[in-house]
Order: C-alpha cells, then structure tokens, then sequence
C-alpha cells in the first residue's frame, strides 16, 4: 500500500509541469501591454508630443468626459507610432459619429502620411454611415468597406479593426463585418493623428471617447467595454 502511495506521488509530480504548461497554453489577453488613449487627457494636459489642431472640445458621454471634433478643423496629433513592428493587433474606438459632416471622415491615422499605415474612417450619408478601416503595409494595401452596412448616426458605437498576420477583420459593436487577407510586413515609422487624416483632409464629426492598441489579435470577448 505504501509503495503504491509513493508511485502516485511520483506519477503527480512527473504530470505536473505538463499540467501547468497545458494552463499556460489556455491563458487568455491579460490587458497588459497595450495602449490606451482616454482622449480628453491630451486636452486636460497638453504635452509637447501633443499638437491640437482647431478647438476640439471636451464634453460628457455615458462613458465619461470624450472630446468633441467639429469635422471641419478640430483634429489631435500625436508624436507616437504604437504599430511599430507589429504583425498582429487590434485597434478599437469608442466613439460616436454625428450627422451632417462630409462623406469622406478619418478619425485615427497611424504610421506615414501617404506610405505605411492604417486608417479607421467612416463614409457618411444620409441614411447613416458605415465603417471603412484601411491597410498599407509596405505596398500591401487592402481597404475594408461595404456601403449597405449602414448604422445610424449621433449614436455611441465600438468598432474595433483586427489584424493577424495578414488577415484583416472589422467589427462595429462586437459583430464581424468584414474580412480580407493580404501579405503582412510590418512597418515601422510614423505617427498618429485623431479627428483627421495627417494631411489635414478628411475631418471627422463626432466624438471619440477611447482608442485602445493592443499588440494582439484580439476575440470579441476581449473588446474594451468602456
């Protein structure tokens, strides 16, 4: 009986860094990591990495104070490139279009002004407006876009836009719209611009309350919620 105990024993110490390499394995996005801009801190504190184009101003949402955007000169740019490198990730925004602005509306641009890049827009109609999110990886370009999948506006909406390894989805609100591949390199210079494309076109209306970049593919499941 003893001796059976003892190989037991033994059997359990031999499984367990099995065991516990199997949990690693399962383990989810942690939310370490990333970043994440509470856009009203670069209007409460400027900062010399910080250049705020216009008056965008800083107003109340049910998620907390966002910062308004007139879509015709108010626009955030930012001395920071967080896509630098990476083959996979995940840019999310909270933020609420409005009527009555132009067709053509990007509200975050990051990496170069007309190379590398990625752009998260919006095409704004009377009925609505739909999501268009965009990639330049060196050449490698591929725009996600469809004109029926409307949504109303001056509502809040979470979009995120998920990139893995050279497969490109979008999602509003938690639910797949698009997907498309196109073969990933990743790119390394640039900055970002918020409200506006960086060549000062293409100015958003509306408010953006968070933009979250995660080094990641991110799941729905593991969407910033607030």
């Amino acid at each position: 009986m003893a001796q059976t105990r003892i190989y037991s024993l033994l059997l359990i110490l031999l499984c367990l860094p099995l065991c516990l390499q199997a949990q690693k394995g399962k383990a989810k996005f942690n939310g370490k990591n990333h970043t994440e801009w509470i856009i009203c801190k670069f209007l409460d504190k400027t900062k010399d990495s910080v250049r705020v184009l216009g008056n965008p101003r800083i107003i109340s949402s049910k998620f907390g104070k966002a910062v308004l955007f007139d879509g015709t000169k108010d626009g955030i740019f930012i001395n920071q490139m967080p896509l630098a490198g990476l083959e996979q990730f995940t840019v999310e925004a909270i933020f609420r279009p409005d009527d009555g602005g132009k067709f053509e509306q990007r509200f975050f641009h990051c990496g170069e002004i007309k190379g590398s890049r990625v752009m998260m827009e919006l095409r704004s109609t009377n009925k609505g407006w739909y999501f268009d999110a965009f990639l330049n990886a060196n050449d490698s370009k591929k725009t996600l876009a469809d004109s029926t999948l409307l949504h109303p506006s001056n509502q809040w909406y979470h979009v995120a836009f998920v990139v893995d390894k050279g497969r490109l989805t979008t999602f509003v609100n938690g639910q797949k719209e698009l997907q498309e591949n196109i073969p990933m390199t990743p790119f390394f210079t640039g900055r970002t611009a918020l409200g506006v494309r960086q060549n000062e076109l293409s100015w958003f209306k509306g408010a953006i309350y968070k933009i979250r970049i995660t080094p990641k593919a991110l799941t729905p499941d593991l969407f910033t919620r607030k």
